[in-house]
């Protein structure tokens, strides 16, 4: 199944760089390796390490890992919404105001692996079952246009995205 890129006009400014972050042309690839890539940079981590914040103001791993599933679930319940042709505007949402009540400091780093590649997983069945009529639907989150097939970019580009940060800011 190849997915086509999406056109700028399909999503945000702002969320450019999550859609240029998928650089091989072959997005379903990188939904499939990302939770693999992510449990072996992350497999020398001690638990202690993944639940200690850098900097007050910043997330410990364990809150990074927990804030990807927790939004690519957000990102897959609009992708589902815009690929069936519902054109009800969606909510945006405070990233931040999910970690805390998430406790995602309560738990073992395996744990939320685990957690995060179901999410992929679920994410995975509803996108394999889009075709490109589906794909090209678009809707409006966190008021602004955007397509099922951005969403689906922005999904693995927002996953690259805090791959790279735990690489280089956290390990």
């Amino acid at each position: 199944m190849l997915i086509h890129p999406p056109q700028p006009d399909e999503y945000a400014a702002y969320q450019a760089s999550y859609v240029a972050r998928v650089t091989d042309g072959d997005v379903m690839h990188v939904l499939r390796t990302q939770v693999a890539s992510l449990r072996e940079l992350l497999t020398s981590v001690t638990d202690a390490r993944a639940r200690t914040r850098p900097a007050p103001a910043e997330w410990s791993i364990n809150e990074v890992i927990g804030h990807m599933a927790d939004t690519e679930r957000i990102f897959a319940y609009r992708t589902l919404r815009i690929a069936r042709g519902d054109t009800t505007p969606l909510a945006g949402f405070d990233q931040d105001d999910y970690i805390l009540p998430g406790k995602f400091n309560a738990r073992a780093l395996s744990s939320l692996l685990d957690e995060f590649a179901r999410v992929r997983e679920a994410t995975l069945s509803l996108v394999e079952t889009l075709d490109d009529e589906a794909l090209s639907r678009r809707g409006i989150a966190s008021n602004n246009p955007v397509s099922a097939r951005a969403l689906v970019f922005i999904t693995a580009g927002h996953v690259a995205h805090h791959t790279e940060s735990l690489r280089t800011v956290y390990l």
